[in-house]
């Protein structure tokens, strides 16, 4: 793939899953805020407004400000920007580990964005679960994330099976 091609495709998957996130997260602030909780599938999707001050299931909401900023915008913005410049400068990695590391960083950027204009605060509002048994509420970049990170270590792993297969043979 071309330097132009992995520019090109950077651009698109960051402008698209940025901008889904954002949307998610507008309609969400403004449909969500003041409403109690919607249940869906026999309260198997909950759609419900929360600002997390945290990272994962409010992991950090209870630090310092001035140490949730570092972490949670100085740290993350950071991250975001190296999987990027990683993602466009390493040649070797097939198609479906570049999406997978755009993924990574656009959900990070859309989470940077949150915490950037929202005081602090990343929008959640999905929730999903069976009974008492729940997720933490959640957005569309936290999915991003995650659906990231999982291709992307997926390949590799497969692509270091499968080096590993051929050098023992």
């Amino acid at each position: 793939m071309t330097r132009i091609h992995r520019l090109v495709l950077a651009v698109l998957v960051l402008f698209f899953c940025t901008g889904f996130d954002q949307i998610t997260k507008d309609i969400a602030q403004e449909k969500l805020a003041s409403s109690p909780p919607i249940s869906l599938l026999n309260d198997t999707i909950r759609i419900q407004y929360s600002e997390n001050s945290g990272a994962i299931l409010g992991l950090g909401s209870n630090l310092p400000s001035k140490v949730r900023f570092a972490l949670f915008v100085v740290f993350n913005g950071l991250i975001s920007v190296i999987t990027l410049i990683y993602a466009l400068k390493a040649h070797a990695l097939r198609l479906i580990q570049l999406v997978g590391l755009l993924l990574i960083a656009s959900g990070g950027i859309g989470n940077l964005i949150d915490r950037l204009f929202n005081n602090g605060f990343a929008i959640d509002f999905m929730n999903l679960g069976i009974g008492s048994v729940r997720t933490g509420i959640f957005n569309v970049a936290d999915v991003l994330v995650i659906t990231g990170a999982a291709i992307f270590m997926l390949y590799s792993l497969k692509d270091q099976t499968k080096s590993t297969t051929t050098q023992t043979l």
